[in-house]
């Protein structure tokens, strides 16, 4: 997969110091389920910020089979999802910022390939890796062939698409230093558990 020659991140996370950690993966991985977990857990110490595509899908953003439709709604996805992140640090500025997927999403997502999305966004895979100071990586119940309905209705991929979205969002997310994965568990309870217990020790371990 060709991410335009970039490195691996720095690690020096976002450049206002706060702690911002996201969350991603495949179509039907427990992602949501497990920040909002994390965030009745820690209380007033997160804010999460919420998946960007169900927001603009759900209020009747146009989705569409189309090349050129599936690019502008991932350019438009990109946008509303750096400036939710920006909104809610300006908020909240003390607090875990947990992002229920990143910016570098839609790489996975762009008809092609990945490393143009970056440019049609003005933008790059280092950059948008630095914007963040961990990676929570959900993989899909669809690796386990566990059926991905559930209750986001605008979810549309079958089983082959989503375990090639995972398999894309992985090779783009695990250039963060700080990557963890949670591996499909024929237990979801289970699965999201050590989702929780890894987001736990990501912000420990940032906050030390």
């Amino acid at each position: 997969m060709n991410l335009g020659g970039l490195g691996n991140a720095n690690g020096n996370g976002n450049s206002n110091g706060r702690c911002r950690v996201v969350v991603t993966g495949g179509p039907g991985g427990g992602k949501t389920t497990a920040a909002d977990l994390f965030r009745r857990e820690l209380g007033d110490r997160v804010v999460v910020v919420p998946e960007s595509a169900t927001l603009l899908f759900a209020g009747g953003f146009p989705r569409s089979s189309d090349v050129h439709a599936r690019r502008a709604a991932q350019r438009a996805i990109y946008h509303v999802q750096r400036n939710l992140e920006d909104v809610q640090s300006a908020r909240f500025p003390d607090r875990i910022l947990l992002c229920d997927r990143g910016t570098a999403d839609g790489a996975a997502y762009w008809p092609g390939d990945p490393a143009a999305f970056f440019g049609a966004v003005g933008s790059t895979l280092q950059a948008e890796l630095d914007r963040y100071d961990g990676v929570i990586f959900f993989e899909t119940a669809a690796a386990g062939g566990i059926s991905i309905e559930g209750g986001n209705p605008t979810r549309n991929e079958s089983l082959e698409e989503a375990l090639a979205i995972d398999r894309r969002l992985q090779a783009i997310w695990s250039r963060h230093p700080r990557f963890v994965v949670v591996r499909h568990s024929a237990s979801f309870v289970s699965k999201v558990v050590e989702g929780v217990a890894a987001l736990q020790k990501i912000v420990a371990d940032l906050k030390a």
